[in-house]
């Protein structure tokens, strides 16, 4: 029996007729019963990825899952490339490039083979029941993946693949990147360099029913604070010879943090803290150790956290507002801030950015489907798009549409595949038209 994911696309198409004799391309109607035509391969080639374990840490698993993906396209002409990242302790990149007429603007796919779920987890398998599916990764971001996949199959079967220009970049380490991450994200920015457009495939928003476009999203960068102290007798706290030691630093800082940073698109998240005498990190900046007497004032205390916003000239100015709250030392003490350099930039939400999105609402238009409205860049994690958004106009979020991402039970909407996959395709055969 065809599974519900076909069905419900037959449904959509069936309703595409008296619309698309007058707003869709016959090439355009060709690709959206490819799609249809082709659920039962698009499905399981998503059953054999998510049963591939592909966490971010088991490098064997990565390489399986980019070797699955490889004939799918070389068969459509491109030519792939596995771009080894063991430097950075990951597994490496697959890259397919199809080159076209040279005429139309360069399109860019991202995506991502790894998930969170290391070969220890317990959700290890792809299960289907009706129109929902659960495994590891299903939607973050193996369902992005069949999306790529089956909308090139689509482009390919109408004609239309033959004269674009695109580049489909699937990193191995989203979840976790490797290190440093010039190294790690060397090949996607270079991708992004050569890009006129930028489509990134990770989940579809959808709220309420109604899906939503993504053309921001805010960056991801982790920060270290130490505060040093005097230590001595606790009988002396807040005296000037001993002042108020390194704990109350601490406490003044964040607090200050909490009252005068806020604001709209703005998180400043605490992940571990700790202080005493002595306290110390461990090397991966995920554990302190901590000892001390309730009569002796603390040294030393470390507080770990991340930093995330939606443009350049805001982390600027929260990272240089941040330095002047910790150089209002208390008597006696010390801090430093230090902020990683492997983290995440953000994907400002720009004209060419909110231009794509309105490209792509003309797709829905066309489809008879509802306009997808901007979705809240707040209410998204960081991703690799961002790396390219210097350089190229991006769309986030094009994948397919599920929940519980990165938690056992991650589940995908098998209706919304197709859905995906038939925008995905025509907008790229109209963008590959347009003149650079």
């Amino acid at each position: 029996m065809r599974p519900l994911f076909a069905l419900l696309v037959a449904l959509l198409l069936a309703a595409l007729p008296a619309a698309a004799d007058a707003r869709l391309a016959r090439d355009e109607q060709r690709m959206a019963r490819t799609v249809e035509r082709e659920t039962d391969r698009t499905l399981a080639l998503l059953e054999r990825m998510v049963n591939q374990n592909s966490g971010t840490l088991n490098l064997a698993g990565v390489t399986a899952v980019a070797e699955m993906l490889r004939p799918e396209f070389e068969l459509l002409g491109f030519d792939v490339r596995w771009v080894e990242m063991r430097e950075t302790g990951r597994a490496g990149h697959l890259i397919a490039t199809h080159r076209g007429n040279g005429r139309g603007r360069r399109i860019l796919l991202i995506g991502h083979l790894d998930t969170v779920f290391e070969p220890d987890s317990p959700f290890q398998r792809f299960e289907r029941q009706g129109n929902r599916a659960t495994g590891p990764g299903v939607g973050d971001d193996k369902g992005g993946i069949v999306v790529i996949v089956a909308a090139l199959r689509a482009m390919h079967a109408a004609g239309t693949l033959r004269a674009a220009d695109i580049t489909v970049v699937l990193t191995g380490d989203e979840e976790r990147p490797g290190a440093p991450i010039a190294v790690a994200r060397r090949d996607l920015v270079e991708a992004g360099r050569w890009a006129d457009v930028a489509l990134e495939f990770e989940n579809l928003a959808v709220e309420d029913g109604r899906d939503y476009g993504t053309v921001a999203r805010r960056s991801s960068t982790s920060w270290t604070l130490r505060t040093s102290g005097r230590t001595g007798h606790s009988s002396g706290i807040f005296s000037e010879g001993l002042g108020y030691g390194a704990v109350y630093e601490m406490a003044r800082i964040l607090d200050a943090f909490r009252r005068e940073l806020p604001e709209p698109n703005l998180t400043f998240n605490v992940g571990v803290i700790g202080g005493g005498t002595p306290a110390t990190l461990d090397d991966q900046g995920l554990a302190i150790a901590a000892s001390g007497k309730t009569n002796i004032v603390a040294e030393t205390a470390i507080a770990r956290g991340d930093l995330r916003t939606l443009t350049g000239e805001q982390d600027g100015r929260i990272r240089a507002r941040m330095h002047a709250i910790i150089a209002q030392h208390l008597p006696g003490t010390s801090a430093e801030l230090v902020f990683s350099e492997d983290g995440y930039p953000p994907l400002p939400p720009t004209p060419g950015n909110r231009a794509l999105l309105a490209r792509l609402n003309a797709v829905n238009r066309d489809l008879g489907l509802p306009e997808m409205p901007e979705y809240d860049p707040a209410r998204r994690g960081a991703a690799d798009s961002s790396f390219v958004a210097g350089d190229a106009d991006v769309l986030a979020g094009l994948g397919a549409a599920g929940g519980g991402a990165h938690a056992p039970g991650e589940f995908i909407l098998l209706d919304s595949i197709g859905r995906s996959a038939i925008r995905a395709a025509i907008l790229m055969t109209r963008l590959s038209r347009e003149r650079r």
